[in-house]
């Protein structure tokens, strides 16, 4: 249970250090969601914006179970070696995108592209969005935007070996995103203004490369744990 809870608190970190990247993804999106509130409805803007990321995140979430099955299917195999290898890469090139090091990353989006084709008619028919659940479908459609990021998280979280430590994985990532997302008015110039700043931005990129090196597989695993 400790390692599962230090797992779910680096998704967490995750999901709030490439907030940032969230904003660059889906923040026109949100800016449109909100001006395509009918006027009567927007009361209930806060609502149906939280019905929206709640739909984002649990497609997250599905996708995590999805692939942890898939995961899960290997983890006795040779194949999951390779799989925590790429995953360990992928945290890497993670790292070097949020530090600002490299940006890379943006170009494993293309690998899902033709599914969003798909899905973007579908989701476009859903605005205006009038209702709780039309909001929720609409973040849970949405949820399958091509994301390097995403991808990233993804795989990594596929790589435990485990569908439910995957699926929670991501659900703590897509819960990380949120603060940037949903935050208003002064809390949120605070969210952004910290999540600029070159430093926060440098350390979190380190640190998931750590992470990163650290799910490699190899002999500095056990020379760390005895540390």
């Amino acid at each position: 249970m400790p390692d599962l809870l230090a797992l779910l608190g680096s998704a967490l970190i995750l999901g709030l250090l490439g907030g940032g990247h969230c904003l660059g993804m889906c923040g026109g999106l949100m800016g449109a969601l909100t001006l395509a509130i009918p006027p009567e409805q927007r009361g209930r803007r806060l609502r149906l914006l939280l019905a929206y990321n709640l739909g984002r995140v649990l497609s997250y979430g599905c996708a995590g179970l999805l692939l942890g099955l898939a995961g899960w299917a290997v983890a006795s195999s040779p194949a999951a070696l390779a799989l925590r290898v790429l995953a360990a890469l992928l945290l890497i090139v993670m790292g070097l995108y949020l530090a600002g090091w490299w940006s890379g990353l943006t170009r494993i989006e293309a690998l899902g592209r033709g599914l969003w084709r798909h899905i973007q008619p579908v989701a476009s028919r859903l605005l205006p969005v009038s209702s709780l659940p039309r909001a929720l479908l609409l973040g849970a459609l949405w949820g399958w935007l091509p994301c390097g990021l995403v991808y990233s998280t993804l795989l990594w979280a596929a790589s435990q070996g485990n569908a439910g430590h995957s699926a929670a994985l991501m659900l703590a990532f897509g819960v990380g995103t949120w603060p940037v997302l949903l935050a208003t008015g002064l809390a949120a110039e605070r969210v952004n203004t910290l999540l600029k700043r070159r430093s926060v931005r440098v350390a979190g990129g380190v640190l998931v490369m750590l992470f990163g090196i650290w799910t490699l597989p190899g002999p500095h695993q056990h020379w760390l744990m005895g540390h």
